[in-house]
């Protein structure tokens, strides 16, 4: 009984698509296609995870060839078309992927990404990331088992950076007006500022925001946030250069401050060379940071006809138990936690909250103007 009623079922299934075929061919050459095609997109899938690039490429190719509507697939040769630099047949790849599915942010993401880093197409990544904030996301919430608000949050998050970044890209490399160039830092500073609110503990986008600060001469707010990435991730030099930069513009400004700031600047310019010691020797980038930190010390106490020189007794700068070799940092067990400490500590702090005040009130729901004559 139980075979006649298998072969039954398998004689009704073949008529059934014998009928669908000779009532709907098209529509079944279709299904058929796209079965097919999600087989090449498997075998792709297999050969991408395999680092087997270029037989992934092909895979995904034919199985896009049958089923063009497979969006990841479309996204997943987009990343292949960036791994072999082919950035203009990634971002059409990518413009595929969310042609298909609209709502498919992380091609959106890629595109922005590609268009503006490797092909100078500010506008086109700045208008994926505006659609990916206008997109009203699906959220799914399964109790205790899947919840996607806050990768949603995420998503946002990294779409105002990376807007902030490609409005900071423009304002630098387009030949445009100075007018121009302040409205695009401007614009990028309004979408770091968002980018923050969201990604509370992200370096990059703490640093970014105070470097467009400082980029828009608001020294008050620049010196805070320097000091902030500071506390996020104090490994990374970058911040305590530029803080160190920034504290060397107020001592040449200020002359009644100047051995204050030329203490803190130099202060943090230590830090910062003894993090990009590099294990080849020394690097075109130390050997700068060290030029520009032989000058701070010479303005400070060898110059006696200067006017920032001071006695060098009990007064000298300390290091806070973090010893610099040849201007390396040396750390050892027992010095490893004084290290993380001084590194996190931002000494200058207090000149940007007592000292270098706003003199402007910042509006609302728009990105401030500085006032630039206030140095």
């Amino acid at each position: 009984m139980k075979k006649v009623l298998s072969f039954l079922l398998s004689v009704l299934i073949i008529a059934g698509i014998a009928a669908l075929f000779y009532f709907r061919p098209p529509f079944a050459t279709k299904q058929i296609d796209k079965v097919y095609g999600m087989y090449f997109v498997y075998k792709g899938d297999k050969e991408f995870k395999k680092r087997h690039l270029q037989k992934a490429i092909d895979n995904y190719n034919r199985g896009l060839q049958l089923y063009p509507g497979h969006y990841g697939a479309w996204n997943n040769l987009g990343s292949l078309y960036v791994l072999y630099e082919d950035y203009f047949s990634a971002v059409e790849a990518y413009e595929q992927a969310f042609t298909h599915n609209p709502k498919f942010m992380q091609a959106r993401m890629n595109y922005g990404v590609v268009s503006a880093e490797r092909l100078g197409d500010f506008d086109g990544a700045i208008a994926q990331y505006q659609a990916i904030l206008d997109t009203k996301p699906r959220l799914i919430s399964i109790p205790f088992i899947f919840n996607n608000r806050r990768s949603t949050k995420l998503n946002r998050g990294l779409a105002y950076y990376n807007m902030g970044v490609a409005y900071k890209q423009k304002s630098i490399y387009l030949d445009d007006a100075q007018e121009f160039r302040r409205k695009y830092l401007l614009a990028a500073l309004d979408a770091y500022k968002r980018a923050v609110k969201i990604l509370k503990k992200d370096y990059a986008a703490r640093y970014n925001l105070a470097l467009t600060y400082h980029l828009l001469d608001d020294y008050h707010d620049a010196g805070l946030n320097y000091c902030k990435a500071i506390e996020l991730a104090p490994m990374n030099y970058d911040a305590h250069y530029n803080l160190a930069i920034l504290l060397r513009h107020l001592a040449k400004a200020d002359k009644e401050s100047a051995r204050k700031y030329y203490k803190a600047a130099l202060d943090e310019m230590q830090k910062a060379t003894g993090l990009i010691s590099s294990s080849d020797g020394f690097s075109n980038r130390q050997r700068y940071v060290f030029d520009v930190m032989n000058e701070m010390t010479r303005m400070l106490y060898t110059d006696k006809n200067s006017q920032y020189f001071v006695e060098r007794l009990d007064d000298e700068p300390q290091n806070h138990g973090v010893t610099y070799v040849n201007g390396k940092l040396v750390a050892t067990d027992d010095l490893d936690r004084a290290i993380l400490k001084n590194l996190k500590t931002c000494g200058s702090k207090k000149i940007f909250t007592q000292e270098i005040t706003k003199d402007y009130e910042e509006p609302r729901g728009r990105a401030k103007v500085p006032n630039i004559d206030s140095f």
